[in-house]
């Protein structure tokens, strides 16, 4: 069983930037996809960015050019740097990872934007 353990999130004013880290318990060699979710109260959690086991990253549309995924499979960690932050992006950031019969998740880290 592997854990996936958020880090990074805090407090930061508009136009900022937060780096966001999953460290896993284990090695993320074998996730054939990694993934940033984001929870809102009272609303849908919604796909953030995906990264592959090649390297091939996704983002939502509201993140694009602000937002980039990556990961380390030496560290065993992903990454999430998000810059120009928004209050929209507002949330809980959560960690995903799937293996072949698996789905993993983190705990979550607290993103607020706010001045």
């Amino acid at each position: 069983q592997v854990q996936l353990v958020e880090s990074g999130g805090g407090l930061v004013q508009p136009g900022g930037s937060l780096r966001l880290s999953c460290a896993a318990s284990g090695s993320i060699a074998s996730f054939y996809a990694m993934a940033w979710y984001r929870q809102v109260p009272g609303k849908q959690r919604e796909l953030v960015a995906i990264i592959n086991s090649r390297g091939n990253t996704n983002y939502a549309d509201s993140v694009k050019g602000r937002f980039t995924i990556s990961r380390d499979n030496v560290k065993n960690t992903m990454y999430l740097q998000m810059n120009s932050l928004k209050p929209e992006d507002t949330a809980v950031y959560l960690c995903n990872a799937n293996s072949p019969g698996a789905t993993f998740w983190g705990q979550g880290t607290q993103v607020t934007v706010s001045s």
